[in-house]
């Protein structure tokens, strides 16, 4: 067998693919695969005192964080958000909540901040269109706004228990 690396992936080729021919067909089906793949990994959301009110993984492939290293990325984030404000190196608009993207390697993880300081944390591809990252980070909004605070049986700062916000959540962020 060959290992062959691919832009940080590794393809391994069987004895019988062994040709520049074979690779070549296997990378289109990759790229193909890639491409009508979801560009969403995971959705946070968490309440203005820092608490983890909801988390949704998109991707099965991912390694599973147990559910305190979730709260401690949400708590962690809460707290560097806070005070991102204050350490900017440049003198930031009024309007500024502090921190909006961070891109790595292999993800970019994108904050949109509602006026009630809820913040939806979601983890997409880093080739992601911004245009497409704020579009779904808005929608996502209206599905928190249409089907959690409209929910008479839903306490503030608490866990979201809605199977239609669920299902809204899982159609919105596989709309494209």
């Amino acid at each position: 067998m060959a290992v062959v690396e691919v832009d940080q992936s590794f393809i391994l080729l069987s004895p019988r693919h062994n040709n520049v021919s074979d690779l070549v067909i296997l990378l289109a089906n990759r790229v193909i695969a890639t491409d009508n793949a979801r560009v969403v990994y995971a959705l946070l959301i968490i309440n203005k005192a820092g608490g983890l009110v909801y988390n949704r993984t998109f991707n099965p492939s991912l390694t599973q964080l147990s559910g305190n290293d979730y709260l401690v990325l949400a708590g962690t984030f809460h707290g560097i958000h806070a005070i991102s404000k204050q350490l900017s190196p440049v003198t930031l608009p009024r309007n500024s909540t502090g921190i909006e993207s961070l891109q790595a390697s292999r993800f970019l993880m994108s904050c949109f901040q509602t006026p009630t300081g809820i913040k939806f944390l979601l983890f997409t591809e880093p080739s992601m269109d911004p245009a497409k990252v704020e579009e779904k980070m808005r929608k996502l909004y209206e599905l928190y706004a249409e089907f959690v605070m409209r929910n008479p049986f839903y306490s503030l700062e608490m866990p979201i228990r809605s199977d239609k916000f669920e299902r809204a959540v899982a159609q919105g962020v596989a709309v494209r």
